[in-house]
């Protein structure tokens, strides 16, 4: 199919694809840059990290900083892989539980006819404004008089409350047809069905973004370790990056350290973002119900 003389969405390369090659050939290159610059940064040898100007590539690429940064964690209290694998098992669960309440809350919200449900989903939107600095205090106590302190709840149950996830899944069920809804209704299904065969196949670019944001916030966080948690045995990899981070603040290994450190933080979100960027796009567009 043509118009004008330019192939709308060809299965192969069209000269007439080029115009938008060179616009965003540029737009790609410069968004690549931050990403160029952390993995330089990281196998740069100690005297070029200590440039001024910094330089953006390295002449003298090395694995230093990834062997100093192994011999600080062999100082650590507990082994990395102990660390690693609290990461693991709390981002999958943050990620599961998240995606569960986010899809059933829009759902309700959406579908449901009940007393308050516009207040409700405007007290979400509400809390789209407090950045979780600002509710760290009324956190703490709500964790400390449900007893949670030094548990591993503390690393999942702060992060299930996603309401720019509740959100964007909100707006994706709002455009499923009701007609569709309450024929399953006529037919029997409950709730859960409806959810699990009709709802979360529409609405898969939304929890795609979704998916991405939790894991981000799960992987990332080092407040719950730094404030809930006393027992080493149960703190992330984050906090333990960190804190490496932190205890080679001072001597000149410490940049190198730091930025070894940073590029072990950022390669799973890039993997995971990558791994899920169409559906992203999709959420992006808003796309509508055909």
């Amino acid at each position: 199919m043509s118009f004008r003389g330019t192939m709308i969405n060809p299965d192969r390369f069209h000269v007439s694809q080029i115009k938008f090659y060179i616009i965003l050939a540029p737009i790609v290159v410069f968004m690549a840059l931050p990403i160029v610059f952390i993995l330089f940064h990281s196998v740069k040898p100690i005297d070029e990290l200590m440039l001024f100007p910094p330089r953006f590539t390295t002449q003298r690429p090395t694995a230093d900083n990834f062997v100093m940064l192994a011999r600080f964690a062999e100082r650590a209290a507990q082994p990395a892989t102990v660390y690693l694998f609290n990461t693991l098992w709390v981002t999958a669960a943050t990620i599961f539980a998240s995606l569960a309440m986010s899809v059933s809350a829009g759902y309700v919200l959406s579908k449901r006819e009940f007393r308050g449900r516009e207040m409700l989903f405007k007290a979400n939107q509400i809390s789209l404004m407090f950045v979780p600095i600002a509710v760290a205090i009324p956190r703490y106590l709500v964790i400390a008089n449900l007893g949670l302190l030094d548990t591993a709840w503390v690393h999942i149950l702060p992060l299930l409350a996603m309401p720019v996830g509740l959100f964007l899944v909100k707006q994706f069920i709002d455009q499923i047809p009701d007609a569709l809804v309450e024929a399953a209704r006529i037919d029997g299904a409950s709730d859960y069905f409806i959810v699990r065969k009709i709802i979360v196949p529409l609405v898969k670019p939304a929890m795609a973004t979704l998916f991405i944001l939790s894991f981000q916030m799960s992987w990332n966080a080092t407040e719950p370790s730094a404030m809930f948690i006393e027992r080493e045995a149960l703190r992330t990899f984050a906090f333990f990056a960190s804190n490496l981070v932190d205890r080679s603040v001072g001597s000149l290994a410490g940049v190198g350290v730091a930025a070894a450190a940073g590029v072990l933080m950022f390669i799973p979100n890039f993997i995971v973002f990558i791994k899920m960027q169409s559906g992203v796009m999709n959420t992006m567009a808003h796309s509508g119900i055909k």
